[in-house]
């Protein structure tokens, strides 16, 4: 089968090979991913560690037929051309969706940071806990991930670009008699993690915890936290794919122009904020600020080629593949919540009975929005403030009927992965507790 490609070559042999054995066009998509996380435990230094992961997928048409092969580590080039094209005798043919393009190295995003300093911070903010609450057990872990992509393809397009992104996250543990509690909270930066931030958050929320109440009963206001939120942006997100469109299964598919939300809600996307770039998708199509939501309006979907297509209106340049080995499919990145301009403490003062959602267990809501949460971390809020952390206790709805009672929105956005997301209060769920 020949010897093995050295990584920085090797598309241009894949692609060498893909023509000399029919393929009409050929794409090679590469990813390395570069880590080197440290975890604490019991509130002390555990283990340092450095991780190198990459891939090469080799994407062919052959008599139309597409047949795509994966392969890491190191390549023989031959035998995944081979793999490839035997693939290709299982598909039908379909139309060729290839973007033509130059030689583009986009600037590398990020800068690097040492072990040193990563464990540096995570033991300034495990003493800035540990000084408050004595008796607490803490965990973290704060990672530094360099990724690199690259794509070229037939029709002379060769793309790459790297990016680095500081990740952090801690968590505190206080067992008192049969009262277990587990608080912990991250952060997604770019070049700078600010540990005594991420320590204030731990300890204002074990503040909070001190005492242990009744939840209210009924429909009462619900605020989530910018963490906590996540769970009502994954159904919006689903329902605004072209992909849900084409399948008929986002209750958004035939309301473009029409009101789907509270006049409070703007969702868009822009590849130069926050903690990830990402100047172009899977497909080489260069990504764009678009905005999807705008005030309560539906303004857009997104799509990837293929999906762009057959809506007729093309690629908005979010074809991503879920992993080496899938075809790019319609997603998003770095998307954005339009903040509102409450505080955190403001939104809390502004309800007179309600419950705060932080930490939660469960999968959340799929399309078609409806939930039933168990609330891991929540607190009870009382004419203004809060009163203790409530247990045993469930919160359900629908998301789609909260977003049209969305009361506020807070002014403290937080990164969440790729999505930048603030407090919300919504109405319109019910809450259960066993008391």
């Amino acid at each position: 089968m020949g010897a093995a490609t050295h990584w920085e070559t090797l598309p241009e042999q894949l692609l060498d090979l893909a023509h000399q054995a029919g393929a009409e066009a050929a794409e090679v998509f590469q990813s390395r991913a570069a880590s080197q996380p440290v975890y604490f435990e019991a509130n002390r230094l555990k283990q340092l560690e450095s991780n190198q992961v990459e891939g090469t997928a080799l994407r062919l048409w052959h008599q139309g037929r597409p047949g795509i092969a994966v392969a890491h580590g190191p390549i023989q080039p031959q035998a995944l051309v081979e793999k490839a094209l035997a693939i290709s005798h299982l598909n039908v043919a379909e139309a060729i969706e290839m973007r033509a393009g130059q030689i583009q190295r986009y600037p590398d995003v990020g800068t690097p940071v040492a072990v040193a300093q990563l464990v540096d911070w995570g033991q300034e903010a495990i003493a800035q806990i540990r000084t408050a609450y004595p008796d607490v057990i803490c965990e973290a872990e704060l990672e530094c991930d360099v990724e690199t992509t690259r794509i070229v393809n037939s029709r002379g397009l060769d793309y790459s670009y790297a990016d680095t992104t500081l990740n952090g996250y801690l968590s505190a543990e206080r067992v008192r008699g049969d009262d277990f509690l587990s608080v912990g909270d991250g952060q997604t930066r770019r070049d700078c993690l600010d540990p005594h931030a991420l320590a204030q958050q731990v300890l204002q929320r074990l503040a909070w915890a001190e005492d242990n109440v009744s939840a209210p009963q009924g429909r009462v206001p619900v605020l989530f936290t910018a963490k906590a939120a996540d769970m009502l942006w994954g159904t919006v997100q689903a329902a605004l794919s072209g992909k849900r469109v084409i399948e008929s299964s986002s209750p958004w598919s035939d309301r473009l122009g029409e009101v789907v939300t509270a006049p409070a809600l703007t969702i868009s996307q822009d590849p130069e904020s926050g903690p990830f770039s990402c100047p172009f998708d899977d497909e080489g199509n260069p990504t764009q600020s678009l905005v999807f939501i705008d005030q309560g309006t539906l303004r857009l979907f997104y799509t990837d080629c293929t999906v762009g297509r057959a809506l007729g209106g093309g690629s908005t340049g979010n074809g991503f593949r879920p992993d080496l080995g899938s075809y790019p499919t319609p997603g998003l990145f770095n998307t954005l919540v339009a903040p509102g301009d409450q505080s955190l403490e403001q939104l809390i003062q502004s309800l007179d009975e309600a419950i705060i959602v932080d930490q939660m267990l469960g999968d959340g809501a799929g399309i078609s929005g409806d939930f039933s949460i168990n609330v891991d971390l929540g607190y009870r809020i009382h004419h203004g403030t809060i009163q203790g952390r409530v247990k045993d206790t469930m919160v359900a709805g629908n998301v789609y009927t909260a977003l049209l009672n969305l009361l506020a929105l807070g002014n403290d956005g937080e990164w969440n992965g790729g999505c930048y997301t603030p407090s919300v209060v919504v109405a319109g769920l019910s809450v259960i507790s066993r008391t």
